[in-house]
């Protein structure tokens, strides 16, 4: 799925390699997927893109925006954009395709499930998008202590670690892939309940947010996930489905695993505090 370390690497290959590139041709659920899921109307794709120019690209928290003059493409979750340069490697099933005029391509193939949303600059309201592009940057100068202390509800209900972090949209593009190895960083268990957190909980999640967010954009995203190009992302999980059973590069335990919220969770019972 595509979390900020992922939306971050591929906004920027977008814009340098993409920027300039004329859509030619849009075709759209050309392999029909019950979990595509399209935001705007998908007849006037075509009218809104062909003859448009990539101008640009940014990331919001897990979801990248492509521009063009007049209009914006946006992919979040599992609807990864995929760049071509050779027909007879362009993918026989796709969800949305974006040809350009020099015979290259994006494709767009969903992973469990996707979210695209093309529509004219300025007229998104879907909430997801818009909760995603106003909350503060992770990344930057103004995610300070303050700020992410200040996201903790403290109203004495039961909150997990998992779900302080990846849950209401708090930290836009940290999601449940990207959480193991921060909680695992930070010594702390993902299903350990927030109620208990010392300061120096709070202080070292938020250190281990702000370092290994860092790591893994500067690295080209997750070696569990791919970019614009196919390639695997450099940054090394810790914990993962490459790691599980594995002993821990910090204390050699076993890796285990277990289903919590929804999702997977991996976790070091030596390392982590429960």
């Amino acid at each position: 799925m595509l979390e900020l370390p992922e939306s971050y690497t591929i906004s920027r290959q977008i814009a340098e390699s993409l920027t300039g590139k004329v859509i030619s041709r849009i075709e759209v659920l050309h392999t029909p997927h019950r979990f595509a899921f399209f935001h705007g109307e998908i007849q006037s794709y075509g009218e809104l893109l062909e003859g448009q120019t990539i101008m640009n690209a940014a990331y919001h928290g897990g979801m990248i925006e492509m521009d063009t003059e007049d209009c914006m493409l946006v992919f979040a979750d599992g609807a990864y954009p995929r760049y071509y340069e050779e027909k007879k490697d362009f993918p026989k099933k796709h969800q949305l395709a974006i040809y350009f005029d020099d015979g290259t391509a994006v494709f767009v193939s969903i992973q469990m499930y996707g979210f695209i949303y093309i529509v004219p600059k300025g007229t998104c309201t879907e909430g997801y998008y818009l909760s995603s592009s106003t909350k503060l940057n992770p990344l930057c100068d103004e995610f300070t202590f303050a700020y992410f202390r200040s996201l903790y509800p403290g109203n004495h209900k039961k909150l997990s670690a998992k779900a302080f972090l990846a849950t209401e949209q708090r930290i836009p593009g940290l999601g449940n892939g990207v959480l193991q190895d921060i909680l695992w960083d930070a010594g702390i268990d993902p299903r350990f309940d927030m109620r208990e957190a010392s300061e120096a909980d709070f202080t070292a999640l938020y250190t281990s947010v702000r370092k290994l967010l860092k790591e893994m954009c500067e690295q080209g995203g997750r070696d569990t996930e791919k970019d614009l190009f196919g390639q695997k992302g450099g940054y090394i999980t810790q914990l993962s489905k490459h790691s599980l059973f594995e002993p821990c590069t910090r204390c050699g335990n076993e890796i285990h695993k277990a289903s919590f919220l929804g999702g997977t969770v991996y976790y070091c019972e030596h390392c982590q505090k429960k």
